[in-house]
C-alpha cells in the first residue's frame, strides 16, 4: 500500500483526547509490503477504567494494574513509528491520543498519517458504512478480539489484503497515496470533498446528522480556513467535539471581507449554531439614556435599542445585553468618578446617600454640588460609550469586488444598519427608495465604526446611492 507503514490501534477510557488516557496499544509495522515488526502492550492509564468502557473493550482497572504507565512505553512506540506513515482506522482519533500523551512529556511528535476509513471510503464509494463494524459484515471478516487493539489492528489488514485482491494493488496504492497527499487531515466521515471547497471569500456552515449547522464561519480563504479547523482538533477541544460530528460543509461565495462578515453575522443569528458563541443575536440589547434635565430623578434612563427610533441613537451610551450587565457598569462608572449612585437611579431613598457619607459622592444629593455640574461630569464620564450618530444623509452603499472570482457585490446601510446585499447594481434604485423598518445589531454596527465613519467620504468604495454610481 505504501513504502513503510504502521498500522496502530489505541483502547482508551473515553473518546476525549484532552481528558481520557490510552489503556492498550498495538502496532505492526509493514515495510514494502513486508510485516517487519509488532507490539502490542497494555497501559496503565493512572485513572479509573469507566464501566462502560471496560464491557466494551473488556479492559478492567485489575488488567491495568501492573501494566506500564505511557511514560514507560513512549520510546518504544516512537520507535516502531519512527519514518513511518501512521495508519489507523479513524486516525484522528488516535493521532490525537498519542500527541496529547506524548505532550504530557514534553514531546513532540510529527508524522504523517492515513485514515483506512477514508480510504474505505475511496475504494468502496458504493457503500455507505465504512466503520470497523461494517467492514467486518460488508467483506465476511471475522474476529474474537474486537475493541482489542491487536485484534482490530489485524482486521484492517485483513481488509487491506481483501481490497487489494478485489481491486488491485495498484488501485489500492494510487488511493492511498492520494489521500496522503491531499486529505489525510481530514474527519473520516466527512462527506465532502475538501476540493470542491473554493479558496475564496464566503461564509462556510459545518453540518452533522441534523438539518441545523453545528458551526458557521467566515474566511477570505474558506478552503484553508475549513482545513485549519482540522488540523487543530488536536489541541483544541472544540475542534475535537466539531471533528467528531461533522458530516458535510456547505459553502456562500462572497465578494469579500465584509460581505463574510455581514453574512455570517446574519446567518448565527438565525441558525444558532451550538459551537457559535459570539455572534449569537441578543435577546434585547439595552442602552442608557441621559435625561436633558439635571434636576431629573434618575438621570439616566436604560431603554431597548429595538424601540428607539434609529435618529435617536447618537443620545444612548453603551450598549449591553441585561439589565445586569447595564447596571453593574454604571455603579464602576460611578465608583471611579464619584458620581451620586442615588441620581443615577442606582439606590433609592433621598438626601446624602452612602457614598456621599464615605466620601465617595461629592454631595450631588445633599446640595453640595450643583445638579448641572453633575450632569455635565455624568455626560463626560459616559463620553466614550455614547453611540455614534449615524454620519450620512442617508442610505450608503460600500461596494465590493473579488478579482479571482470577478463578482461584485453592494451591501447597502442606514441608520448603521444593513439593509441588504445585491450584485446588479440596477437593484440600488429599488432599494433607494424602499421603506422598511431598520433592526439595530451591535455587530453590525461595531463593524461600520470605522468603515463609514468620517474618513469614508475619500472611499471610492463607499457612496451615497442617490450619487451617480457610473
Amino acid at each position: 500500500m505504501l513504502p513503510c507503514y504502521v498500522m496502530l490501534d489505541l483502547e482508551t477510557t473515553g473518546g476525549n483526547a484532552l481528558h481520557d488516557r490510552i489503556t492498550e496499544i498495538a502496532a505492526v509495522r509493514i515495510e514494502n509490503g513486508v510485516e517487519t515488526a509488532r507490539w502490542s502492550t497494555l497501559v496503565n492509564p493512572g485513572v479509573r477504567i469507566p464501566p462502560f468502557i471496560q464491557a466494551l473493550t473488556g479492559i478492567s482497572d485489575a488488567m491495568v494494574a501492573d501494566a506500564p504507565a505511557f511514560d514507560e512505553v513512549a520510546k518504544k512506540l516512537l520507535e516502531m513509528l519512527e519514518g513511518a506513515v501512521f495508519v489507523a482506522h479513524n486516525v484522528r482519533f488516535d493521532h490525537s491520543f498519542v500527541l496529547h500523551e506524548l505532550a504530557r512529556l514534553d514531546l513532540t511528535f510529527k508524522l504523517k498519517t492515513l485514515c483506512t476509513v477514508r480510504l474505505s471510503r475511496k475504494l468502496y464509494p458504493q457503500h455507505k458504512g465504512h466503520g470497523l463494524d461494517a467492514i467486518l459484515k460488508r467483506h465476511g471478516l471475522h474476529t474474537l478480539s474486537r475493541h482489542r487493539a491487536m485484534g482490530d489492528v489485524e482486521v484492517v489488514l485483513q481488509w487491506l489484503q481483501i481490497a487489494k485482491t478485489e481491486l488491485g494493488e495498484a488501485a489500492v496504492q494510487r488511493a492511498a497515496t492520494e489521500l496522503l497527499q491531499g486529505s489525510a487531515a481530514l474527519p473520516p466521515q466527512l462527506e465532502t470533498a475538501i476540493s470542491d471547497i473554493p479558496d475564496s471569500p464566503g461564509v462556510y456552515l459545518f453540518f452533522g446528522e441534523g438539518a441545523l449547522p453545528l458551526y458557521i464561519g467566515k474566511s477570505v480563504t474558506m478552503r484553508t480556513r475549513v482545513l485549519s479547523h482540522f488540523q487543530s482538533a488536536a489541541k483544541v477541544a472544540r475542534e475535537l467535539r466539531i471533528l467528531t460530528e461533522i458530516r458535510r460543509v456547505e459553502w456562500i461565495e462572497t465578494a469579500g471581507e465584509l460581505g463574510a462578515l455581514l453574512l455570517e453575522s446574519r446567518l448565527v443569528k438565525e441558525k444558532q449554531p451550538v459551537y457559535n458563541r459570539q455572534l449569537r443575536r441578543e435577546k434585547a440589547l439595552c442602552s442608557w439614556q441621559l435625561m436633558e434635565d439635571p434636576q431629573a430623578s434618575p438621570l439616566l434612563k436604560l431603554v431597548q435599542l429595538d424601540d428607539m427610533v434609529p435618529g435617536q441613537w447618537g443620545q444612548l451610551y453603551g450598549s449591553y445585553r441585561s439589565k445586569r450587565q447595564a447596571t453593574d457598569a454604571l455603579r464602576l462608572l460611578a465608583d471611579s468618578h464619584s458620581l451620586c449612585p442615588q441620581r443615577l437611579g442606582l439606590e433609592p431613598g433621598k438626601g446624602a446617600c452612602f457614598a456621599c457619607q464615605t466620601g465617595r459622592c461629592k454631595g450631588a444629593c445633599a446640595g453640595r454640588e450643583p445638579l448641572v455640574l453633575h450632569r455635565l461630569r455624568l455626560q463626560m464620564a459616559l463620553a466614550q460609550q455614547r453611540l455614534q450618530a449615524w454620519p450620512h444623509p442617508g442610505k450608503v452603499a460600500i461596494r465590493e469586488y473579488q478579482e479571482q472570482t470577478g463578482r461584485t457585490d453592494f451591501h447597502v446601510f442606514e441608520n448603521w444598519c444593513h439593509i441588504a446585499t445585491v450584485s446588479d447594481p440596477a437593484e440600488l434604485d429599488e432599494i433607494q427608495h424602499s421603506r422598511q423598518a431598520l433592526a439595530f445589531d451591535l455587530d453590525t454596527y461595531r463593524l461600520l465604526q470605522k468603515r463609514l465613519g468620517p474618513s469614508a467620504r475619500h472611499d471610492p468604495s463607499v457612496f451615497q446611492l442617490a450619487e451617480s454610481r457610473s
